[in-house]
């Protein structure tokens, strides 16, 4: 049996020192780029859009998304590697001579 004078623990959300954390209306899409929460949601769900967004560190001029009629911050060309990447999905693009337009303007050597 429990003694009386012992304190019952409390849950870890009603301790003090606890903090919860809010979210964001805001989600960062590119270097720089904030875009609110719902938008990103849209955009992902647009033909060749899936991974908008996941690209937190690449500037918004290096990416060839908007070319191809995906959204702006798909489809990283950033480095070469990503360019050829990008080629091999363009193919998911609503335009995917944008996308490879966009690619060859980088790297003429693509």
């Amino acid at each position: 049996m429990k003694k009386e004078t012992e304190k019952k623990r409390q849950p870890a959300s009603t301790r003090s020192g606890a903090t919860k954390h809010k979210r964001s209306s805001e989600v960062t899409v590119a270097r720089g780029v904030k875009e609110p929460r719902e938008k990103r949601a849209t955009l992902r769900k647009k033909a060749g859009s899936s991974n908008e967004g996941k690209y937190k560190n690449v500037s918004s001029s290096d990416f060839a998304g908007r070319a191809g009629g995906a959204s702006p911050h798909s489809y990283p060309i950033n480095t070469k590697k990503r360019a050829k990447a990008a080629l091999a999905y363009a193919h998911n693009a609503p335009d995917p001579a944008g996308i490879r337009k966009a690619v060859h303007k980088k790297y003429k050597d693509l």
